[in-house]
């Protein structure tokens, strides 16, 4: 990469590369290979920039190589262990924010339910902090299993009790 290859991508989220870890990169032999090639390039150190995936990978990866290695949680998952919050957490948040905003007038002034869905991978970080921040009614995490008759029940006493959008 070159300065001038990055110009213009400041504004962007997420990877530029369209990387994501390879499901090879989890098997003994692949894991060799990427040793042998750092190696085998005189890389000294290498920095990981992401999240969970990443720095499993990464953890993997350090068992096979001398490359000293340092991880830089950046993901809007927010599932690094040890890490309060991550890069791209934040901006993850504000932006379904300012979009819930920005639908709650139509769900009000049709007396709609809107559904929304955040990312969040297998944590629900992203989708509780979303829905506390907005005021949702109800907030479904892959942490806990989701019964439909609870949610619906939900939906129906609100409705009972007057409630014009959810």
């Amino acid at each position: 990469m070159t300065p001038r290859s990055v110009g213009g991508i400041i504004q962007l989220g997420g990877t530029i590369l369209h990387t994501s870890r390879s499901l090879d990169f989890k098997k003994d032999e692949c894991l060799g290979q990427a040793a042998n090639n750092l190696a085998s390039l005189g890389v000294e150190g290498l920095v990981v920039i992401g999240g969970d995936g990443s720095f499993r990978g990464a953890l993997d990866l350090s068992k096979k190589s001398k490359t000293l290695m340092v991880g830089v949680p950046a993901t809007i998952d927010n599932d690094v262990f040890g890490t309060d919050e991550t890069i791209g957490f934040d901006t993850a948040v504000n932006t379904a924010v300012a979009e819930i905003d920005k639908i709650r007038d139509t769900a009000i002034s049709h007396d709609r339910i809107f559904v929304v869905e955040v990312m969040g991978r297998q944590r629900g970080f992203l989708a509780v902090t979303v829905g506390l921040t907005v005021g949702a009614e109800i907030i479904l995490v892959p942490e806990n299993k989701c019964e439909m008759d609870h949610v619906v029940s939900i939906i129906k006493e609100n409705s009972r009790k007057g409630k014009k959008a959810e």
